[in-house]
């Protein structure tokens, strides 16, 4: 009986999908100078500086 080499097809290209995105990540910090987890806490930080400032603008309005 033969075989049907299309089934392996989606595996093997799952697979090299996956290692793609593994070597992306990896190589990601040396692009950019920093790593996941700082850039997280940066945009964080800015979202936080971001609503801060929308707060006092409200604060501002509701006291005029």
């Amino acid at each position: 009986m033969q075989t049907n080499k299309g089934d392996d097809f989606p595996d093997s290209r799952m697979a090299r999908a996956v290692r793609r995105t593994v070597r992306y990540l990896r190589e990601w910090p040396a692009r950019h100078g920093r790593t996941v987890h700082n850039q997280v806490i940066r945009g964080a930080s800015y979202s936080l500086g971001s609503g801060a400032v929308s707060l006092l603008i409200i604060w501002f309005e509701a006291r005029r």
